[in-house]
């Protein structure tokens, strides 16, 4: 292997997030005794700050929900108005203004396209009832109730025509059957 080798193999140690910063110092780099002193110096007052904010943080937080609590703020009030203030950030997005209206303007479409449905097929029965096919069948209609029911005006609607027939065809089926005679050869 030749040098060249060897400084592309060598690595040098990675500060990984929460690792230790003194064992970084374990390979100091060319630093004087007094530039060491110094850092560690600045090190250990960093830590030092660090604790002192985090107590500070922890105070502040229990200060907070000793506030909450004297004003009745519970978690589930505050969850609730975080859910609420979500929303309220969604629906002033552009996206879920222009999906809001697209909906809209797809439901007033569809609405539009129902009524119009709607308005075809109630035309076609009017065409089917005004054609002449339905004219006929309607004038067997009306014959077969004169026949059956007995002569009663025309133009009744189709339950009195159910009706008569009913209380037709009841008043024949009362009568016994005639039987039939047998003529001789």
């Amino acid at each position: 292997m030749d040098h060249g080798e060897q400084v592309l193999l060598k690595t040098e140690p990675v500060a990984e997030e929460g690792e230790d910063a003194v064992a970084m110092l374990s390979a100091p780099e060319n630093l004087s005794e007094e530039e060491q002193d110094e850092l560690r110096r600045e090190l250990a007052k960093v830590e030092e700050e660090i604790q002192t904010l985090s107590q500070v943080l922890a105070a502040k937080e229990k200060h907070l929900a000793e506030i909450k609590r004297k004003l009745g703020i519970s978690s589930l009030q505050e969850f609730k108005q975080n859910i609420a203030k979500g929303w309220q950030d969604v629906t002033a997005t552009s996206a879920y203004k222009k999906t809001s209206e697209t909906l809209s303007q797809a439901g007033q479409k569809a609405s539009a396209a129902f009524s119009s449905v709607g308005s075809v097929i109630t035309r076609k029965l009017e065409d089917v009832r005004n054609s002449p096919t339905f004219k006929s069948f309607e004038e067997k209609v009306e014959n077969l109730k004169s026949k059956v029911g007995g002569t009663k005006p025309s133009g009744g609607d189709f339950g009195e025509v159910l009706s008569s027939t009913a209380n037709a065809t009841s008043s024949t089926t009362s009568e016994p059957p005639s039987e039939p005679t047998e003529e001789s050869p």
